[in-house]
């Protein structure tokens, strides 16, 4: 963990910004790394309101010492709009979780979230080339591992949305994108698929309804969460009831936390005190 009495006028500041922030682990981890690769750099946490976003973004972009921040939770798909520049990816998937700073105060968006779900599993030693996957939720998160897991080589994705609008348009970005791949929308019935992969929120809060119908899983089926915190959402729960293997949330955080690092390293605003 970063040590606190080593902060300085010289160091590099990065922040998470999310609503809710308690359950955010992205802090630890990066400032873990940050010690331990000797660096000025200290992420703090940052509990922004949508409504407060527009307003919270423009204060960012005069602080001379922050280097970049990263963004979840429900702030992904609104943050794309208020970035100077995004990746081509960020584009395709309508979303940015990690914004660079550079010294005018413009900012550039990118999209790891599903580069890194897609590693943690690889990681694992989960397979995908040619599997069918099931893929709940359409939003900011769901968007971007939709994509990455299309760039690994799966052979066939559903994607299981409550609203139906959104869910089609993910599903006719993905056809244009990768035309080769077998893609459709689903219903909440997760049977026959090789991986099923809850990219919502749901099971983050106490009472939340599952993601999809568990009592169609069956034991030859890997199950895995974008969540972190429970590390055992309800719906891992149920998965390993009827024997599935499960693969919980925290592998893509970790695999992110190096990916986010890298991101923000490249930015031209470091400083010649980069080390404590």
């Amino acid at each position: 963990m970063t040590d606190i009495t080593q902060i300085s006028g010289t160091t590099r500041v990065y922040a998470i910004i999310a609503d809710p922030i308690h359950h955010v682990q992205t802090p630890q981890a990066m400032n873990r790394l940050f010690s331990s690769l000797g660096l000025n750099r200290v992420l703090v946490p940052f509990h922004v309101a949508p409504a407060d976003l527009e307003r919270v973004v423009t204060g960012l972009r005069g602080i001379q010492s922050l280097d970049g921040f990263i963004v979840t939770v429900p702030h992904k798909t609104a943050i794309a709009e208020l970035c100077d520049s995004i990746s081509e990816t960020a584009r395709l998937v309508g979303a940015v979780n990690v914004v660079t700073r550079s010294s005018d105060g413009t900012l550039h968006g990118e999209i790891l979230d599903g580069e890194g779900f897609v590693t943690g599993l690889r990681h694992a030693g989960i397979e995908l080339k040619g599997r069918a996957v099931y893929l709940a939720g359409a939003g900011g998160a769901a968007n971007a591992i939709a994509f990455a897991l299309a760039a690994s080589g799966i052979g066939w994705l559903t994607i299981a949305n409550r609203s139906r609008d959104k869910a089609t348009s993910l599903v006719e970005r993905l056809a244009r994108a990768f035309p080769d791949l077998q893609v459709s929308i689903g219903t909440s019935d997760p049977s026959g698929y090789d991986l099923v992969v809850n990219g919502t929120s749901l099971g983050l809060r106490e009472g939340d309804p599952l993601p999809c119908d568990v009592t169609r899983l069956s034991a030859d089926q890997v199950v895995a969460e974008i969540i972190m915190q429970p590390a055992i959402t309800p719906l891992l729960a149920a998965a390993q009831k009827v024997g599935c293997r499960i693969h919980e949330g925290l592998p893509m955080l970790l695999s992110q936390i190096e990916l986010m690092a890298a991101a923000m390293a490249s930015n031209k605003n470091e400083s010649s005190h980069e080390r404590v």
